[in-house]
């Protein structure tokens, strides 16, 4: 069991904590937050930190914004704009019921962002500095914790702000980013209340699963999704892959499953309908029975469309959820838009547990070393 530093031993009375939250959260097209699940996850560690007599500076990300626009002042306006951390300062503003809260961006110590109260200031997006996401490698499944020089300068910007840091963002901490493992490095450092839990909650899974374990991959995060597949197959003991994944890399799902040497699983792919927007009613019906057999279910990414409304039980990932809630098995879900379209349709809350990373969760199941979990475990 990985053993991590615990916050409610830190003395916080009287220093300035930068703490790493998850704020990716969806929003609407007219730029407000569309579900706040992963800031109201954030909130116990937060007021632990607070109520404790901290000075709190939050640091996140929000989406991808691409750094080719910086030489085009209009267009990196706009991509400013769309990525801005804006409504979230305001969602905090209202939690915390700031009266007239004035969110005039400010700069705080060379950054910017928005203080929120006397104790409290949320930085602007940290991947609008280059410096965030600077590292010699690309692949989440292979990045090494060391940053190359414009990573080193920004993770030590951030450590300038703050004599203690804490990492309560489980959903970034595949990432080997300035904020995620250089920050940590430079600081005395421990784990968020909601990070340490998921630590917790998946290291038994990994270690002690009842069985058999069911596995669902679905989504279209192809990309970073597609290598942790085969790597479940020694995990599970049924792995069932739908949506756009399925759809994409078929041929290389089943050519991966054939290689993999000493498999326990068994692979099922789902088809997609001829509209190509869920998979077939014969597909949910066997991801189903199969899910029947379970005694532990893990969930990450829909297999189909989610934009029905409450109450449409003729799609896929609603029967999936169902079904997965009917067996009564033990079972985790993790994924922004599986959590997103679970809490839209009321079925959330009937999980065992809701992890705040997808892919994260995903790679920690798989049994690979997520850099910010080393770099918290490291002089701890």
């Amino acid at each position: 069991m990985i053993k991590l530093p615990n916050l409610r031993n830190a003395d916080v009375k009287g220093k300035r904590v930068f703490l790493r939250l998850d704020l990716d959260v969806p929003l609407t097209q007219h730029l407000t937050i569309a579900d706040d699940t992963r800031l109201k996850d954030s909130l116990e560690t937060l007021n632990f930190l607070l109520e404790n007599g901290a000075t709190v500076i939050i640091g996140g990300h929000l989406g991808r914004p691409d750094h080719k626009f910086k030489s085009q002042k209009s267009k990196f306006k706009i991509e400013e704009n769309k990525f801005s951390l804006k409504p979230v300062a305001q969602w905090f503003g209202k939690e915390f019921k700031i009266e007239n809260l004035k969110l005039k961006i400010e700069n705080f110590e060379g950054l910017r962002g928005w203080r929120i109260t006397d104790s409290l200031f949320l930085l602007e997006n940290l991947r609008f500095d280059p410096g965030e996401e600077a590292n010699p490698s690309t692949s989440p499944l292979t990045m090494s914790s060391g940053l190359n020089d414009s990573g080193q300068v920004f993770a030590k910007k951030l450590a300038s702000l703050a004599d203690i840091y804490v990492n309560d963002a489980f959903a970034s901490s595949h990432r080997a980013h300035a904020s995620i493992v250089g920050t940590a490095k430079l600081l005395p450092h421990f784990a968020g209340l909601q990070l340490a839990r998921e630590i917790e909650t998946l290291s038994y899974l990994l270690e002690n699963p009842k069985r058999p374990l069911v596995v669902i991959i679905g989504g279209a995060k192809i990309e970073t999704k597609l290598p942790l597949v085969s790597k479940m197959h020694k995990f599970a003991d049924y792995v069932l892959v739908g949506g756009k994944i399925a759809e994409e890399t078929r041929v290389l799902l089943k050519v991966q499953h054939e290689k993999v040497e000493n498999r326990k699983s068994a692979l099922l792919v789902a088809d997609l309908n001829n509209e190509q927007t869920d998979v077939t009613p014969k597909d949910v019906e066997n991801f189903v029975q199969i899910v029947n057999l379970s005694q532990t279910v893990v969930w990450n990414g829909p297999i189909g469309v989610t934009e029905g409304k409450e109450g449409n039980y003729e799609i896929a990932s609603y029967k999936l959820a169902k079904g997965i809630i009917d067996v009564g098995a033990y079972s985790v879900v993790g994924g922004g838009d599986t959590i997103g379209y679970l809490k839209k349709v009321g079925l959330l809350n009937k999980f065992s547990f809701v992890s705040t990373g997808g892919g994260a969760m995903l790679e920690f199941l798989s049994g690979e070393n997520l850099p910010g979990i080393e770099a918290l475990i490291e002089k701890s």
